[in-house]
């Protein structure tokens, strides 16, 4: 079975991708930006794009939009460390009010969200408690780009929450959830990929991309660095995606063998 995922704050399909990875299908994006679109267009042409998250979904698409999970990272701007410090309430970051709304409305089985790890302190309480008021259970981590082979670290909170009343317990998706390994572990791996670099001055490490740095001023790049900079990383998506399926999958087990006989 192919489960599906909507994605919110699509951008350049970070989330999509790594979710297609782990064995999902992609039904629908959303994201207002319009060279973004370009983008998610040209990689997924056959799935539905919706412009304004504030009017999505229509009045009545709202069985056509359902979908297994829904994922997406919305705004961090008013909560990042290098804003103002708004915080949620922000007029960009309080988008995670269309963010609950649309949860509300849709019904998923699996919620993913994904944000700066200052959420932590600006307005995961609100996150956490919209999911409970809306009956999701849920679990967080703080995990970085660098513990999946990235050369920088960007660390980044994400967010798994499923139906309370799946069976009233949780199901540790993300497995060092309290922890705090992970950000122990993005610290060392950074310190390791900062001495190899100095060893090769200008060498780009495999799984780099292939973009220019604003460092080289290349003022064209821009665009495509903001893109990438606010993109979630693929491979992390993968690996939340994979611990999805395999829970859904676990969950669907006993009603399939039910049918079966």
């Amino acid at each position: 079975m192919t489960y599906t995922f909507g994605s919110l704050f699509a951008g350049i399909g970070g989330f999509d991708l790594g979710f297609e990875q782990a064995g999902m299908s992609c039904r629908w994006q959303v994201d207002n930006h319009e060279r973004r679109q370009a983008i998610l267009r040209q990689h997924w042409p056959k799935v539905t794009q919706w412009g304004d998250v504030r009017y999505f979904p229509p009045p009545d698409g709202v069985e056509r939009f359902r979908v297994d999970v829904i994922c997406g990272g919305f705004p961090c701007q008013d909560i990042s460390l290098s804003g103002k410090g708004i915080g949620i309430g922000g007029k960009r970051s309080g988008l995670w009010s269309e963010y609950i709304r649309i949860v509300r409305e849709l019904r998923p089985r699996v919620v993913v969200v994904e944000n700066v790890a200052a959420l932590t302190v600006r307005g995961l309480d609100r996150v956490l408690g919209d999911l409970a008021a809306s009956g999701f259970d849920a679990e967080w981590d703080c995990l970085p780009a660098s513990a999946f082979g990235a050369y920088h670290e960007r660390d980044r909170i994400f967010v798994v929450a499923y139906p309370s009343c799946v069976d009233g317990r949780s199901h540790d998706l993300l497995e060092e959830s309290g922890v705090g390994r992970a950000s122990l572990q993005s610290r060392r791996l950074r310190g390791m990929a900062v001495a190899q670099r100095g060893r090769e001055p200008g060498a780009r490490l495999g799984l780099e991309p292939r973009l220019d740095r604003l460092v080289r001023r290349v003022p064209g790049a821009v665009d495509r660095l903001e893109g990438v900079g606010n993109s979630v990383y693929p491979p992390v998506a993968k690996w939340i995606g994979t611990k999805v399926v395999r829970w859904l999958h676990r969950i669907d087990e006993p009603c399939r063998k039910v049918v079966a006989s």
